[in-house]
């Protein structure tokens, strides 16, 4: 564990109470703020991901379907595969890789 004095479920309740607006407000439609997704829906999404991938299936246990179908068209999206490329893991004697790729 990374931080061993901290409470997990605790810090994952307080994230839960952040997360459970957001299912709320995706209830019935795909962003934020309705069809489309806006900046707000652009900037939170990468902490939910980050969040949720710390403990995939605690997240997937909570039954947040419209978070997760919300982060889902995030991580699926062309945008998300056009800026989160994926890259073999550099060991030594790689050629380095320069970022970013011109």
């Amino acid at each position: 564990m990374r931080f061993e004095d901290v409470d997990i479920g605790a810090e994952q309740e307080k994230a839960a109470l952040f997360l459970r607006n957001l299912e709320d407000r995706l209830v019935g439609q795909s962003w934020l703020f309705g069809a489309r997704p806006s900046l707000a829906d652009l900037a939170i999404l990468p902490f939910v991901r980050q969040f949720a991938h710390v403990d995939l299936p605690w997240f997937e246990a909570q039954g947040w379907t419209a978070v997760a179908g919300w982060l889902d068209r995030f991580k699926t999206s062309e945008r998300f595969a056009a800026i989160m490329r994926k890259y073999p893991a550099w060991k030594p004697g790689d050629k380095p890789v320069a970022f970013p790729e011109v």
